[in-house]
């Protein structure tokens, strides 16, 4: 039983007195064949748009295709014109252009499959279930057309092909009752619906142990349709995996005939004379394709001739003719490209599996895929004439640089949230950030939307990673932030290139798209060693990488208190270049922490990097070096609790002039001699100039004129000792 030969756990197999060609076993005989199918294993990979591949006569030929080999297709029999002379079906939805309906009664269903059947069943992962079922299941593996078999005895009147009903319900074979939407595409017949069309089939109507009569149903869906229901429903099956990708609308009454003559060799039915097809198979557009289109695209010489034995072998209807215009070719290519030269042409007609084959440059795609994307030459495309990267691109280029330098990881998320997302930031009612984009298709229903701040993916990263035991954490991320609202965009056709109204029409309804940088840090900053203790990780940090960020883009920060969600509000600095408000830094508040489950003191900062774009002078660009030596100059200036350093060090900046190469903080000193409520502010200046090297009164100059400037803006007092 473990092995999948048998249910038998005695120990011993009895044999058939002969094997499945009739012929007697003897002692001595190799037993393998006996016990599994001899198959011959190809591993090929099925894309989602060759939906016929997911059967045997597809891979087939498609593997003969590629040894060259001879192929004979199971299908043989083309469905005949619309008749009625089986059990009476009726279309009402162009979701179903064909409908093949063929009877088989006094089937024996005590009869069990062959061991063949099974094996092969097993073989492509399918269960064995009764003889019945298993040949549906055998023929739609062999000919990629699903096959629901109804036990007719269950059956009430004409069999219709409908939208579900409004509030119209359904049992399905998985014994679930379903609520059936008006889009639903149905089975039906007077006792209302008995199945989902191309996903599963009806409670009432199925194949019981005891069925003897049998209604084959072989039938063609829309694709858009069996994909939306399947999805609607969460019901993916074998069946509308097919019906999704597309299925051979030719194919069903060959492969209804091939489910009736099995079940009446191996269950021992009659195949009842009358045949219903209602419908007709669709027509299959032709296009022209200039012979030479494919090597021209591909740039690998393909002959006229190679092109036409590829795509015969694919089974598309070609005929060459000997020369076409430059109009014709022009209109062929669909992107106003002609030729120089008329050449041959090629009226292509895909055959009827092949739905996706439909523009000139499909077939280029089918020649490419069969001749090999190998043998196409790498060519580097030439550089067009320009002065290398845009702004934001050097931007961006030398933040990635710079920061991993500063110690900081730099990670990339989904850009997707949740209103979810932003409670746990508790970002108020009325806030930017609560104008989210939703989505039509999200990849997930915990996350519907785009996001309007890097924070979420950031903290769900320390999360991550803190679950791995990594707990001191400096992670950054570049992204967009997206905001609505969104405006209603035209859905332009897909049998040409937009124009320029469309994709202008198109790009006004996107919502609005800022760029973002931040980080966040937790844990320490320098773990413990032998030098000493650990450096915890804080806002000191976060307002360091603020700082970072801006001086390599050539700009200097200041800060003021600030309160936005989700910072602790007596925590909170706003960053500032001029009087514009460009970020946020500090310490997380203690219950968005909590929330997110992360621990105390995380601090975090979120800049809008496209402001500091539009702000940045000559960003990313390397400023020129002076080769003359630094002039050092050091003040100490006294000034109210009340005076933010950040401003005291921008008069000293305006003050110094362009001589002024650096400006740090490196002292805060409070109590004697400093009278209470003041304190003490010491600052390194350090000047240089391009041309020359400054002299002492040069240098004294330019730091007097500097705290000429913070004496007067703020009654600044210089210290002296």
């Amino acid at each position: 039983d473990e092995l999948g030969l048998g249910d038998d756990h005695a120990g011993i197999m009895v044999l058939p007195p002969v094997d499945d060609a009739g012929q007697p076993l003897q002692p001595g005989q190799p037993a393998l064949p006996l016990l599994v199918q001899p198959d011959e294993v190809f591993d090929i990979a099925v894309t989602p748009d060759l939906g016929y591949c997911l059967s045997i006569r597809g891979l087939a030929r498609e593997t003969a295709q590629a040894f060259r080999a001879p192929f004979t297709d199971p299908i043989i029999q083309a469905p005949p014109e619309a008749v009625s002379q089986g059990w009476p079906v009726r279309i009402e939805s162009p979701a179903c252009p064909i409908f093949t309906a063929i009877t088989v009664e006094g089937i024996d269903p005590t009869r069990p499959s062959p061991s063949w059947l099974v094996q092969r069943l097993r073989h492509v992962g399918i269960r064995s279930r009764s003889l019945a079922v298993d040949i549906t299941n055998y023929v739609m593996m062999e000919t990629g057309q699903p096959i629901h078999g109804y036990d007719a005895d269950r059956l009430s009147g004409q069999i219709v092909v409908r939208q579900a009903q409004p509030g119209e319900a359904l049992t399905t074979l998985d014994g679930t009752k379903r609520k059936l939407d008006p889009t639903d595409l149905v089975i039906a017949d007077d006792s209302g619906a008995i199945g989902l069309a191309g996903v599963m089939g009806g409670e009432a109507t199925e194949l019981a142990p005891d069925t003897t009569r049998v209604l084959i149903e072989a039938a063609n869906f829309d694709a858009i349709s069996i994909g939306q229901t399947a999805k609607r429903h969460k019901l993916p099956s074998e069946a509308s995996r097919r019906y999704e990708r597309g299925v051979d609308p030719a194919a069903g009454f060959s492969a209804a005939l091939r489910v009736a003559d099995l079940l009446v060799e191996l269950a021992g039915g009659r195949r009842l004379p009358g045949v219903t097809v209602a419908g007709a198979v669709p027509a299959m557009p032709s296009q022209v394709v200039p012979a030479d289109l494919p090597g021209r695209i591909l740039g690998h010489p393909v002959s006229a001739d190679q092109v036409v034995e590829i795509l015969r072998a694919s089974g598309c209807a070609v005929e060459l003719s000997a020369a076409v215009d430059a109009a014709v070719s022009e209109a062929a290519t669909g992107a106003g490209e002609s030729v120089a030269q008329p050449g041959p042409r090629l009226t292509v007609t895909p055959p009827t599996w092949r739905p996706d084959l439909r523009d000139p440059y499909d077939y280029v795609e089918e020649v490419g895929r069969k001749i090999g994307f190998d043998v196409i030459r790498p060519v580097v495309p030439l550089a067009p004439a320009g002065r290398g990267r845009t702004k934001p691109q050097r931007i961006r280029w030398a933040l990635n640089q710079a920061l991993p330098a500063a110690g900081f990881t730099e990670v990339i998320s989904f850009p997707f949230s949740s209103v979810a997302d932003l409670d746990r930031l508790q970002v108020p009612d009325g806030d930017q950030r609560r104008q989210l984009v939703e989505l039509a298709n999200p990849l997930a229903e915990t996350s519907p939307a785009l996001r309007t701040t890097l924070l979420p993916g950031l903290l769900a990263a320390v999360n991550r990673n803190r679950s791995r035991g990594l707990d001191d954490l400096a992670l950054y991320e570049q992204g967009l932030a997206f905001f609505g609202p969104i405006g209603q965009a035209p859905i332009p056709s897909v049998d040409h290139r937009p124009s320029r109204v469309e994709l202008d029409q198109i790009n006004q309804a996107l919502p609005s798209q800022q760029r973002h940088l931040a980080a966040v840090v937790t844990g320490a900053w320098r773990p413990a060693g032998w030098a000493g203790t650990a450096e915890p990780a804080g806002w000191q940090q976060a307002l360091a990488f603020a700082d970072q960020a801006a001086r390599t883009i050539g700009l200097e920060l200041s800060r003021r208190a600030a309160t936005r969600a989700p910072w602790h509000p007596g925590r909170c600095a706003g960053l500032l270049v001029g009087d514009q408000v460009v970020g946020y830094a500090g310490e997380l508040h203690p219950s968005v922490l909590a929330s997110w489950g992360l621990p105390e003191r995380v601090a975090a900062v979120e800049l809008d990097l496209d402001q500091l774009t539009a702000l940045a002078p000559g960003a990313g660009q390397l400023p020129p070096l002076s080769t003359f030596p630094v002039a050092k100059e050091d003040v100490a200036l006294v000034v109210p609790n009340d005076v933010p350093q950040a401003d005291v060090a921008a008069a000293l900046r305006q003050g110094a002039g362009e001589l002024l190469e650096s400006l740090a903080l490196f002292d805060v000193y409070t109590g004697t001699p400093i009278e209470p409520g003041h304190k003490s502010l010491a600052f390194a200046l350090r000047f240089r100039a391009p041309d020359r090297t400054l002299t002492d009164a040069e240098a004294g100059a330019a730091r007097d004129a500097a705290v000429a400037v913070a004496v007067e803006r703020f009654g600044a007092v210089p210290r002296v000792a």
